[in-house]
C-alpha cells in the first residue's frame, strides 16, 4: 500500500526559543525566508505524499493561516504586479490536502501520533518532526517510504552521532537486514533505547525526526503506559511493535541541521540560505568581510 499520508506533530510550547515563540509558534519561525514547518511540508510532497495531517494546539493557529488562502494578499501582489511573489504565495496554499487535530495536552510525541489516528485509518503513513530539517537530494521521508516498499515493515531514519551524544537521542541495536533486501544503509532493529548513557548505549546510531508507520502502532500506542514527565513515547510503542512486526532503521543520505535548538537553527539558515541561487552569493561575500578570528 502506498504511503500517502504524514502526521507533523505541532502542538509543543517550544520554550527553547522564548521569547521569540511567545507569541507565535517555534514551526512559524523563519529558515531564510521559509518558515520551518514548510521545509518539511514540501519534503513529504516531494517524496509522494499528498495529504498532510499537522496535530496543532490552540496557540498554533498561525501554521493554519500560513498554509490557507489569502485572498486580500494575493489581490495586493496581483495589483502591484508581483507575479513572481503571487506565484510563490499561491504555491503555499496549493501544496497538498492539509488537515488538523488538536492536541488538548502535551502528553508527548506518541501522544500527538495518536490523535490523527482517526485521519491516518487503516494504513501505513510518515510521521515528521519539522524541527529536523534535512537538505538532500532524494527528500529524506522519501527514502524511508522506499525501504518500506522494500520491506513492508516499518521504518526509522537514522544517523552517526559521536557516541558521547548519545544520550540526546533514542539509539537503535540492529543487526543486517535479510538476504537481497536494502542498499547497505538499511538495517533491522533488535532493540532501541531512549536517551542512553554512552558507555550503555548500543550502536552510535541515533533516531532522527522521520518515520514510516504501520497502522499497527496506533494499537501499541493505546497499550503504552506514561512514561518520565507524564509523556506517552513513541520509542516505547515502536519497541512494543517489535515484537509482532519487524523494524527496519535506515542510515538516511543528507545533512540534518536540529532547527530545535538556538544552534542547530542558526547553522540551518547560515547553510541553507548559502545553498539558495539568489541570495547565496551575495551573503557568502558579505561573511568573507567578518573578521571572525
Amino acid at each position: 500500500m502506498r504511503v500517502r499520508k504524514a502526521v507533523f506533530p505541532a502542538a509543543g510550547w517550544g520554550t527553547r526559543f522564548l521569547p521569540a515563540t511567545k507569541a507565535q509558534p517555534k514551526e512559524m519561525l523563519p529558515l531564510v525566508d521559509k518558515p520551518v514547518i514548510q521545509y518539511a511540508v514540501e519534503e513529504a510532497v516531494a517524496a509522494g505524499i499528498d495529504q498532510v495531517i499537522i496535530v496543532t494546539s490552540s496557540q498554533k493557529r498561525a501554521i493554519e493561516d500560513h498554509f490557507d488562502l489569502s485572498f486580500e494578499l494575493e489581490h495586493l501582489l496581483e495589483s502591484k504586479g508581483d507575479i513572481e511573489m503571487l506565484r510563490r504565495v499561491r504555491h503555499i496554499s496549493d501544496l497538498a490536502q492539509i488537515s488538523y487535530v488538536r492536541q488538548k495536552e502535551q502528553l508527548g510525541l506518541g501522544h500527538a501520533v495518536l490523535m490523527a489516528k482517526d485521519l491516518v485509518g487503516h494504513e501505513p503513513f510518515a510521521v515528521i518532526l519539522s524541527d529536523d530539517v534535512v537538505a538532500a537530494d532524494q527528500p529524506c521521508i522519501g527514502q524511508l517510504v522506499e525501504a518500506y516498499r522494500e520491506t513492508h515493515a516499518s521504518a526509522v531514519a537514522v544517523m552517526e552521532v559521536p557516541r558521547e551524544e548519545t544520550r540526546r537521542y533514542g539509539v537503535v541495536d540492529v543487526e543486517p537486514p535479510p538476504n537481497g533486501v536494502g542498499d547497505g544503509r538499511l538495517f533491522r532493529v533488535k532493540g532501541l533505547v531512549e536517551k542512553p548513557d554512552p558507555a550503555d548505549a548500543p550502536s552510535n546510531l541515533a533516531i532522527i525526526g522521520r518515520y514510516v508507520l504501520t497502522p499497527k502502532i496506533f494499537e501499541k500506542l493505546e497499550q503504552t503506559p506514561r512514561g518520565a514527565g507524564g509523556e506517552i513515547q513513541l520509542t516505547d510503542a515502536i519497541e512494543a511493535l517489535m515484537a509482532e512486526q519487524d523494524v527496519y532503521a535506515y542510515a538516511f543520505e543528507g545533512v540534518r541541521y536540529d532547527a530545535g535548538t538556538t544552534m542547530g537553527w542558526l547553522k540551518a539558515s547560515v547553510e541553507l540560505a548559502l545553498e539558495r541561487p539568489d541570495v547565496g552569493p551575495e551573503f557568502r561575500r558579505y561573511l568573507a568581510t567578518l573578521d571572525l578570528c
